[in-house]
């Protein structure tokens, strides 16, 4: 069975930082690409970032290039999604999500299997 589940959404202050964790099972990360996207209050869910197969990282979003990094633990079969400089503007809930793909898509509708979702709150 394939599930992802995220983990490490909290309350941060402007500036600072969170990392976020997308627990697989049921596959390993050199088997699906993994998605992070994000829905901020009012706002549609968005594509943020994308892991390959071939551990290739992919920013869709402009506004957090040079600010959040993806990175994977094979052992823990888990991906991170490292937050700095965290700005108002990020807070919302955070999913991660697969689709049995080795490719990237910023195409919610494609995607069929999603975690439960982690809250992130940037402010002071």
């Amino acid at each position: 069975q394939v599930l992802v589940v995220e983990s490490g959404g909290d309350l941060v202050q402007p500036g600072g930082s969170l990392r976020l964790s997308c627990a697989a099972s049921g596959f390993t990360l050199d088997m699906y690409a993994i998605n992070w996207f994000r829905r901020a209050p009012g706002k549609e869910r968005e594509a943020v970032a994308c892991m390959t197969t071939s551990n290739q990282s992919i920013i869709y979003q402009s506004s957090v290039e040079g600010r959040f990094t993806l990175s994977g633990d094979y052992a823990k079969n888990t991906l991170y999604l490292q937050m700095n400089n965290l700005k108002p503007e990020d807070t919302g809930v955070y999913y991660c999500a697969t689709d049995r793909r080795r490719w990237c898509t910023k195409d919610p509708s494609v995607y069929s299997y999603w975690g439960q979702g982690t809250q992130v709150t940037v402010s002071s």
